[in-house]
């Protein structure tokens, strides 16, 4: 399995801020997609970044490869109204004990 950062673009700067009531329900969804997933020992992190220039999610997900990226991406709700950018990564994680 590979790692991959996923940074989830808000589809505009002040979304975190201003979501509607049918934005903030498509959220709701995308967090228990992002749970589900996780649940499954896909997702190793995930979350709200407060980056000072702007907030965005963000989340490392263990993935076979590029296309299970796409997949995964494709089946977030939250892909209806931002969008994602992704970049393999070399994770190090903490040894079982």
């Amino acid at each position: 399995m590979a790692h991959y950062f996923l940074k989830l673009v808000p589809c505009r700067p002040t979304f975190a801020l201003d979501m509607t009531a049918d934005e903030r329900e498509i959220m709701q969804q995308h967090v228990a997609y992002w749970q589900s997933i996780m649940q499954q020992g896909k997702v190793v992190v995930f979350g709200p970044v407060m980056d000072p220039k702007g907030p965005y999610g963000m989340g490392i997900v263990d993935a076979d490869d590029e296309s299970a990226i796409r997949t995964f991406i494709a089946g977030d709700p939250a892909s209806a109204i931002n969008t994602y950018e992704f970049y393999p990564m070399q994770a190090v994680l903490p040894t079982a004990r």
